[in-house]
């Protein structure tokens, strides 16, 4: 990597891990909070619909994509005026989408919620009004995201961090208050929630037209701009939507099937695993840009060695922070919420291993946006997830345990894995065979040598405070960091983190 890119990204990405250590801690907390506040049947219910909205993504989230990676594109290839349009029409679509949104979720968010959800009935009303609240608030992120992604595409990362921390404090002085509150907690914390989502949306727009020349707002469609975001979006409808329906829709068909609390189990459990995750999408959000901007400028070798590094480093990360965790799930999720749902291990641990298999997809996946044509991609690895959910349905219908859809999710990722490997070769000249050895292969040695370790450690260690638990995580990880400079890091590697190292070490000593 150029040494004025790399460092670029080093720096965004320590910006990017102090954001995400000061929300793991708040966000694991706010989640306790919140349990507590409104009880495991509440926050269940909240979970689900949230789901729900979440569902509507259908229609939103592939232009969502289309919008990154246009301004991004567009910033890499050096055209103001381009990407002065570019913005001004993504907003647009946005806004366009907003009352498709509304429209939609009034039509059959409703019904569904009162005919097909299993709901106490004294908890109607309160969901009802919880759904409208969501809405909005859903409505206001969609706003925000040409903001986010301007922001991401010119790599001003502390500005990221800044408003995402903001963020996260807000939702837990929201968990805090509603706990004070004499009516109804479950209204009050969606209609809190709301009202922070547009301050949110507020410090977007302020920061972006004050800093950033394209980010003047003009309500216009630019026709030949507009035709190929829809284009991209189109096919892309297909990606979104199914990965939507392995999260969301497996959670809205879990509550066919269950009461609130599997779903609160399933909620918890997916923010415990985000929480580790975080340490990956901030290297990965740091690192996105520079591979659009390479593919944009057609320096292909360049965005081969920062798709490569940014797989490896990214599960090397996630391997060694979520082992330990996997091995002490229910002792952490007993100190963390005292009293956690039925499900809850199973779920986190199964989603840890999910979220291992999907660490090598995520630079693919950017790389493959960048290209723009995304058709056969999307039909392809799309047509493959949207397998989860009548898969699910069956195996739920014949009475399998909840668990199963994550089994299901675990295969899945697996078959698409290797359909986005194979599928890449054209459009990118991915080296196949290269990549199969020198990232799958070795990964999942490597890995093989972090678990052994994690076994032989616990078999010396009972883990029953959490002073032995930090003992234990310590040691697990000072031992997987040597595994990982002797096994797994390759030489040039090596140089590049040592160059790194002590040019740090200069710029603290200066």
């Amino acid at each position: 990597m150029g040494s004025s890119r790399g460092g670029t990204i080093v720096k965004n990405t320590l910006v990017l891990y102090i954001r995400m250590l000061v929300l793991m801690f708040v966000n694991l907390y706010t989640s306790r909070v919140i349990l507590g506040n409104l009880g495991v049947e509440d926050y269940g219910i909240y979970s689900v619909i949230g789901s729900i909205v979440a569902s509507f993504s259908l229609i939103s989230g592939s232009l969502s994509a289309a919008i990154s990676r246009f301004i991004t594109f567009e910033l890499g290839s050096d055209d103001s005026e381009q990407l002065r349009k570019t913005f001004s029409a993504a907003v647009s679509i946005q806004i366009i989408t907003c009352l498709i949104v509304i429209i939609i979720g009034e039509l059959i968010g409703g019904w569904f919620i009162n005919h097909k959800m299993e709901i106490p009935e004294e908890r109607l009303g309160a969901a009802m009004w919880v759904f409208q609240f969501t809405i909005v608030t859903f409505c206001f992120k969609l706003i925000s995201i040409p903001y986010d992604a301007a922001i991401v595409a010119h790599e001003k990362m502390s500005a990221f961090a800044f408003i995402s921390v903001w963020d996260g404090l807000g939702k837990l002085f929201i968990a805090s208050v509603i706990g004070r509150v004499g009516c109804d907690k479950l209204i009050i914390y969606a209609a809190l929630m709301c009202l922070l989502a547009l301050i949110v949306r507020l410090q977007y727009g302020w920061y972006c037209k004050r800093h950033f020349e394209e980010c003047k707002f003009c309500f216009s469609f630019d026709k030949n701009l507009t035709k190929k975001m829809f284009a991209f979006a189109g096919w892309n409808y297909i990606g979104s939507g199914a990965g939507l329906l392995q999260g969301s829709g497996v959670s809205i068909m879990l509550s066919t099937f269950f009461f609130p609390s599997v779903n609160a189990a399933r909620g918890l459990a997916t923010h415990a695993t985000n929480s580790m995750l975080n340490f990956i999408t901030n290297f990965m959000t740091a690192l996105n840009p520079q591979i659009t901007k390479s593919y944009a400028a057609g320096e292909h070798e360049y965005m081969m060695k920062v798709i490569y590094a940014g797989i490896k480093l990214s599960f090397c990360l996630f391997a060694i922070l979520s082992t330990p965790v996997l091995f002490n799930t229910e002792f952490l999720l007993n100190i963390w919420l005292e009293n956690p749902p039925e499900y809850v291990v199973a779920f986190t641990q199964l989603s840890i291993i999910y979220s291992l298999l999907n660490v090598f997809s995520k630079p693919l996946i950017t790389a493959m946006l960048a290209t723009g044509n995304i058709r056969n991609y999307q039909i392809i690895v799309g047509g493959i997830k949207l397998l989860t959910l009548p898969v699910d349905y069956i195996l739920l219908r014949i009475g399998c345990q909840p668990t199963s859809v994550y089994f299901v999710a675990i295969v899945i990722e697996m078959v698409c894995l290797s359909a986005r490997i194979i599928l890449l070769k054209g459009m990118i000249n991915l080296n196949v065979k290269d990549f199969v050895f020198v990232i799958i292969l070795r990964s999942s040695i490597y890995y093989c040598l972090i678990m052994l370790v994690n076994i032989c450690i616990s078999s010396c260690f009972v883990v029953n405070s959490i002073v032995m638990f930090v003992a234990y995580f310590v040691l697990c990880v000072v031992l997987s960091i040597i595994i990982t400079w002797l096994m797994y890091c390759n030489s040039i590697e090596k140089q590049m983190i040592l160059t790194k190292i002590a040019s740090i070490k200069t710029k603290i000593k200066g």
